[in-house]
């Protein structure tokens, strides 16, 4: 029963050891480049919700008329 315990500890030490080495490779991007991202991302979502609110006037609008 202890060399359960004894290799479950040792694995989860070298899980977070991997998880640590794994962080550590990371490369975050700049808050320039973060803000160009999110106002794309702004603009982009913007458009769509326009462009699906003028389908709906117009799709609601020729469905008036046929009905």
């Amino acid at each position: 029963m202890e060399k359960t315990a004894n290799k479950e500890n040792t694995q989860k030490k070298s899980f977070f050891k991997g998880v640590k080495t794994e962080f550590s490779k990371i490369v975050w991007p700049d808050r320039e480049t973060v803000g160009k991202e999110t106002a794309a991302v702004l603009a982009c979502s913007v458009a769509l919700g326009l462009i699906i609110a003028i389908l709906d006037l117009v799709i609601k609008f020729g469905l008036s008329f046929i009905l």
